[in-house]
């Protein structure tokens, strides 16, 4: 028999799966919190009670999203030869990811709106935007670039990464766009490249 903590845990999760489904599908505004108890097949108070807005509830979905999505990353940059090609691959995969459905909508549509841009910045450093200064790191000590303060550096590569990601996940041809910022990304980390 399960205890009350699981029955919550369960509950919970239940919540915040659904929760993601909608948002991703009709975005933050159009989605109502008995939108989400519906879907979740629970009370509207159950919701209430594990989160008390929607806003509460939007962050939950926001850091779930973002750690499946740096998940993700994590599996296709390992596939690379280097630490350079690996943010390469990495980001590419982050284009296309936020460029479209549910992804998108969450990380990068509704995001910035409903958290704010310092608590999405707060966010996303735990997951995608904290993998850069590492990465650079890794890169310079692996010879690949040369050595420089890592954080103005990874601040501007993710600045550029962020603002392409924005007019991605905007364009009329999601996947073209994508594919372009990705080919502009890779020739700013190949210009990097110790010849």
């Amino acid at each position: 028999m399960a205890t009350q903590a699981e029955r919550r845990e369960k509950t919970r999760t239940a919540i915040v799966r659904a929760a993601k489904r909608i948002f991703g599908e009709r975005g933050f505004a159009a989605t109502t919190m008995d939108d989400i108890a519906a879907g979740a097949r629970v009370a509207k108070g159950a919701v209430y009670h594990h989160f008390p807005t929607k806003e509460a509830l939007f962050e939950a979905v926001f850091e779930q999203a973002s750690l499946e999505l740096v998940s993700d990353l994590d599996r296709i940059s390992r596939a690379e030869k280097d630490m350079l090609a690996a943010i390469a691959a990495g980001t590419q995969a982050y284009f296309s990811a936020c460029s479209k459905g549910a992804t998108g909508q969450i990380i990068l549509r509704d995001g910035p709106a409903v958290l704010g841009w310092e608590r999405w910045r707060d966010i996303d450093a735990k997951h995608f935007g904290g993998k850069f200064p590492r990465a650079l790191a890794a890169a310079m000590d692996a010879g690949l670039i040369a050595r420089q303060p890592v954080e103005p550096l990874a601040r501007l590569l993710l600045g550029a990464v962020t603002e392409a990601a924005v007019a991605c996940s905007t364009g009329q041809d999601i996947g073209k766009a994508g594919a372009e910022y990705a080919r502009a990304f890779r020739s700013l980390l190949d210009a990097l490249r110790v010849k």
